[in-house]
């Protein structure tokens, strides 16, 4: 039974301390990478002296090994600032080790008044009367898998091929503290690789290296969408592909590449 009712712990204001909630279906020591990828989006938009004007629009994160489940120091720094853009860098350590995941975004200023309107784009079916669809078969009790609500308009994680899943988060991504829209989506953009799974799980790793998501803008509500594809060359690379979308339309994409090989 989980004790915790959140995916991290605060300890200071750059150290958090993970909880079962974050262990992924990989390896039992170690993160499913979307709650570390949200807690590396928060401290870019929020690090001291950040532009309240800017909002993120696109960040790419470079996973160089598993993250672990003990405390980790989130430390941010500023690559270029300008009027309209600006380039902001963030680095996810361990406790006495070296930086395990990197985030790099592109934050661009909003407009004062609102601009021209644009058509979003199709939406996908609501997850308004869709029952919650279980995960693929995970060795351990309590993980990200039980800590998001997940509910599949088109396949599911136990079948192959391209899925389109709603996620909401069960609980925040930081005790005490308020969900924010950004998290929603950053926790939920790394699945895409589960959910258009085209291998055995039981047979296969599908590990993804890195995630990049572009927004236009944020979520607006509690679930996100991820309506994602996958293709894989026999050499063992692969790609993730997903239109994010909220229950208002189309939000932006994310992508992964992936290692593939026999387990």
């Amino acid at each position: 039974m989980a004790q915790h009712q959140a995916f991290y712990e605060r300890t200071s204001e750059s150290r958090f301390s993970p909880t079962e909630h974050t262990r992924g279906p990989w390896d039992p020591g170690s993160q499913h990478a979307g709650p570390p990828a949200a807690l590396l989006g928060r401290a870019l938009e929020e690090r001291p002296g950040a532009r309240t004007d800017m909002r993120l629009a696109r960040v790419t994160y470079e996973i160089v090994r598993p993250v672990p489940i003990r405390p980790l120091e989130v430390t941010t720094t500023v690559v270029r600032t300008g009027r309209s853009v600006e380039l902001v860098e963030a680095a996810l350590t361990p406790e006495g080790g070296a930086p395990v995941m990197f985030a790099r975004a592109l934050r661009v200023r909003t407009l004062g008044e609102p601009g021209p309107a644009v058509a979003e784009g199709p939406q996908v079916p609501s997850p308004g009367g869709t029952a919650e669809t279980p995960f693929f078969a995970v060795p351990w009790d309590v993980g990200y898998h039980t800590a998001m609500d997940t509910r599949f308009t088109e396949g599911t994680f136990r079948e192959r091929g391209p899925g389109t899943c709603w996620m909401r988060m069960r609980m925040p991504l930081v005790a005490g503290e308020e969900i924010r829209p950004l998290d929603r989506v950053l926790v939920a953009a790394d699945s895409g690789n589960g959910i258009s799974n085209v291998l055995d799980f039981e047979r296969h790793v599908f590990v993804n290296a890195d995630l990049t998501v572009h927004l236009h803008r944020h979520p607006v509500g509690e679930w996100v969408c991820v309506e994602a594809r996958t293709s894989v060359d026999p050499a063992g690379i692969g790609l993730a592909d997903a239109r994010l979308h909220d229950e208002k339309g189309p939000i932006g994409r994310s992508a992964q590449s992936l290692f593939v090989a026999p387990r």
